[in-house]
């Protein structure tokens, strides 16, 4: 199991946490989802996306943005955004095995002073007049690059 960890701010979508906590499951990652959610977290679709996945993930539910914020301070981790306001690129970053890949909410990113608190900020290039990529979509891409980097394959 990877030391690398995934935490999804206030997610909106049930089917998108489902299927990231999935992919989680696969690779070996640990979840962290950072309350409120958008969503009962045993809603009935989190488990349809996750099917039979979600026994084998590492999931840890923060109450807040706060609460998560003070465990990671405790634990010494880096949190690494992803952003559509970022500057540099997700291949172009140094991960480390134990850093913290950050994903906000799919209607609204994280607020300023989550951005602002992030040790690093990294952004999917994409073509122009595009928003953004489905947040599942995208942490699949920055963590195939996280983990390849840190030496998972």
């Amino acid at each position: 199991m990877s030391a690398l960890r995934i935490a999804l701010y206030q997610p909106d979508i049930a089917g998108n946490t489902g299927t990231m906590l999935r992919f989680a499951a696969c690779m070996g990652l640990a979840v962290d989802i950072i309350e409120p959610a958008g969503f009962d977290i045993s809603d009935r679709s989190l488990k349809r996306a996750g099917m039979d996945y979600l026994a084998s993930v590492t999931l840890t539910r923060h109450v807040s943005w706060d609460r998560f914020e003070d465990w990671r301070s405790q634990t010494g981790r880096r949190l690494i955004l992803a952003s559509t306001k970022a500057a540099g690129i997700y291949t172009d970053f140094a991960y480390r095995p134990d850093d913290i890949l950050l994903f906000g909410r799919e209607s609204a990113g994280v607020p300023d002073h989550v951005h602002d608190i992030a040790d690093g900020r990294v952004l999917i290039p994409m073509v122009e007049a595009q928003r953004s990529i489905n947040v599942a979509l995208s942490a699949a891409m920055i963590c195939g690059e996280a983990l390849r980097q840190t030496g998972f394959v």
